[in-house]
């Protein structure tokens, strides 16, 4: 490992809010170093043997690549502000929704997809797994704790409730649950070891479920979990853990052991010398208040090589879109980009205080990337992109004429979505919610805060030879992965100097792309010729048509800036690409916000070209990446107001474009 790891232990009253749970504050114990080695390092087991699932015989194996879509961020009864909204749903039904069954939401009503995944991961999070369900069963031991009073029997029948007086009673009892329960670890009134015995339990289960459910070639899982973490302002840090195989460590490395990320990835440097191989997915950056991606370390310090190597050997991805808000850019970091104000969530998670968005966004982030790579010749930030859901209900949403958020009971209704005005507005309604709860827009009276700027999104795309576990982990680590708002819209991305217009319209165009080329998530070095880049997107069918597909560049300029460009590169109708706008003329596209029909002849079902840059300087560092843009359609905000029966909410967006990234590539101007 490339420094000691210092362990030390949360001592830090966690905020419990709508939007889910994060803790900021110092860390009060050093745990010892031995006593750890033994409990998280020296068990690593093996559930099946060394991979004793192989692919099914009758699983195809494709070598130009199938595109697979998944969700890799889900949370089931196992965690704690899962467990806070009453879901009920395991692990089991999780992956029983992902094969397309039906799975009860905790407010009754059933929750199923239209058409089954091909891969899924339940991450939980490590803190606290299973301890929220130890302390509502009252017969456990665990619950004989003072502290674990407020949530005895939370989830019976008779307490899942969904009117906002029920709302403001479970998140009275949260509140008070999680930081006194906190506070008792950290001060020893509940031993460490007693929590922690119930989150190996916990993770035991959450193996064993997803082992029963792979089915190579047909059906993949993945074991895994959250890291759940944050920075002392209450930035968001937080990481999904994504095991490739079935060989995983006994105990899952989480912030009762550190709070701080660079901890986490000496562990995983540690697991995977010992055989078990594992990647972290940095998610919701929106809400890191400009820690995710900064310029220094944990400790302050300017970023160094060892970092940079460390960080990159084990966040090959990051996560652009989920449902708390879309990371990709921010109008205030992109402001010649018409479409940067997409699904934004300006809040840090679990916390009304607004994030900074300077460091959060993953754009920039990719800038700041060209700049370290330019001084040091490595770049932290050179990652492919993801979408998943983080819902808390076990069932990935993101139909948005279905979304109900992902807070279960809390969220279960249009008033407790804040898309419908509430019913009523007195005393009562500000005693039981803080008044910053509440807002009055155009007269009327919603629930505000985070939920509202939720979005139904998101879905992750690999192109994999099969789908089973070593394919699709194979495509996570060369980042050839693409991300979706949720509809299953299919993104081709590669790069070479030896790409010919007539390619578009040959039958081995991809096997000649992958021949003479790279895809996304590649590098590419200076070569003589012009850099070209094939683009296909094909639309989900049972979605929107196409409205445009474009490239979004980055570059170094002469004077050392980073610089960004979104070019307009191919047009739905066959329309041609204004050479001086660089965009698309308007297509004509229509959404009806009384029914949210939309005029589907103006799109289309596929959009491919090849596209030269023009301004291309063989000896100027720049990254690449695809992005395809739907139609637009309504919002889920606004369907839930059709449903209801009222005016779209003023201060929210009526319609959406749904869209899809591909990773990037990175051209390398230095490398000879």
């Amino acid at each position: 490992m490339s420094k000691p790891i210092c362990w030390t232990f949360l001592g830090s009253v966690l905020a419990v809010a709508m939007t889910g749970c994060s803790g900021g504050g110092a860390d009060l114990d050093d745990l010892d170093q031995a006593d750890l080695s033994a409990s998280l390092f020296e068990s690593n087991i093996e559930l099946a043997g060394p991979e004793a699932k192989t692919a099914a015989t009758d699983a195809a194996s494709n070598p130009n690549k199938t595109a697979f879509f998944g969700d890799l961020h889900v949370h089931t009864t196992n965690s704690f502000d899962a467990y806070q909204f009453g879901t009920l749903a395991t692990p089991d039904d999780a992956y029983r929704f992902a094969k397309g069954e039906a799975i009860d939401h905790p407010a009754g009503m059933q929750l199923q997809q239209k058409r089954a995944l091909d891969f899924y991961a339940v991450t939980d999070h490590a803190m606290f797994m299973g301890a929220a369900a130890e302390a509502a069963d009252t017969k456990s031991a665990f619950s004989k704790y003072e502290v674990t009073e407020p949530l005895h029997d939370i989830n019976a029948p008779d307490n899942m409730g969904t009117d906002l007086t029920d709302v403001a009673e479970r998140l009275s009892a949260f509140s008070t649950f999680l930081p006194k329960l906190a506070s008792a670890v950290a001060n020893g009134d509940i031993p460490r070891s007693e929590v922690l015995e119930i989150g190996s339990k916990t993770w035991q289960g959450v193996i064993e479920a997803a082992e029963r459910h792979n089915d190579p070639g047909r059906f993949t899982t993945f074991v895994g979990y959250e890291y759940t973490t944050s920075s002392d302002d209450r930035g968001n840090l937080h990481r999904n853990v994504i095991f490739k195989g079935s060989r995983v460590p006994v105990e899952p490395f989480s912030r009762l052991h550190s709070q701080n990320p660079e901890d986490l990835w000496d562990w995983m440097d540690t697991l995977r010398e010992n055989g078990s191989e594992s990647l972290a997915i940095p998610h919701n950056s929106n809400g890191s208040n400009g820690h995710m991606f900064a310029m220094t370390n944990w400790e302050g310090k300017p970023i160094e090589a060892n970092y940079i190597e460390q960080r990159s050997r084990n966040e090959p991805l990051v996560e652009i879109t989920q449902i708390k808000g879309t990371s990709e850019t921010h109008p205030a970091l992109s402001t010649r980009d018409e479409w940067a104000d997409f699904e934004i969530m300006p809040y840090r998670v679990a916390s009304n205080m607004l994030s900074e968005p300077n460091g959060s966004y993953v754009r920039q982030a990719l800038r700041r990337g060209l700049t370290l790579d330019q001084k040091a010749s490595k770049n932290p930030y050179d990652f492919g992109f993801i979408g998943s859901s983080d819902t808390h209900t076990a069932a990935a949403e993101n139909d948005e004429s279905a979304f109900n958020s992902k807070l279960g009971l809390l969220s279960a209704t249009e008033v407790s979505r804040g898309s419908a005005p509430l019913a009523w507005f007195d005393a009562t309604l500000t005693s039981l919610f803080s008044s910053r709860s509440i807002k009055k827009v155009d007269g009327e009276a919603y629930m505000t805060g985070a939920p509202p700027t939720f979005g139904a999104s998101g879905l992750a795309g690999v192109w994999a030879e099969e789908n089973t576990r070593d394919s699709i982990y194979a495509a996570f680590r060369r980042k050839e992965t693409f991300a979706t708002s949720g509809p299953r819209m299919r993104l081709r991305f590669f790069a070479g100097f030896d790409f010919a217009d007539s390619m578009i319209d040959a039958d081995d165009m991809v096997a000649r792309a992958y021949r003479t080329g790279v895809p996304m998530g590649s590098s590419i070095s200076k070569r003589s010729g012009q850099l070209g880049f094939l683009l296909i997107s094909t639309a989900d069918p049972d979605a929107a048509p196409l409205q445009r597909l474009q490239i979004i560049k980055g570059w170094i300029d002469a004077s050392g800036k980073t610089q960004e460009q979104v070019i307009d590169v191919a047009c739905a109708g066959g329309a041609k690409v204004d050479p001086k706008t660089r965009r698309c003329p308007d297509n004509g596209a229509k959404v009806d916000i009384s029914d949210c029909s939309i005029n589907r002849d103006t799109g289309a079902s596929e959009l491919r070209t090849v596209w030269r840059d023009p301004n291309f300087d063989p000896d100027q560092r720049a990254f690449y990446y695809a992005r395809a843009l739907e139609n637009p359609t309504c919002r889920w905000s606004t369907w839930d107001a059709i449903r209801v029966g009222v005016a779209p909410r003023p201060d929210l967006q009526k319609t959406i474009q749904e869209r899809a990234w591909s990773s990037p590539i990175q051209y390398l101007a230095n490398v000879k």
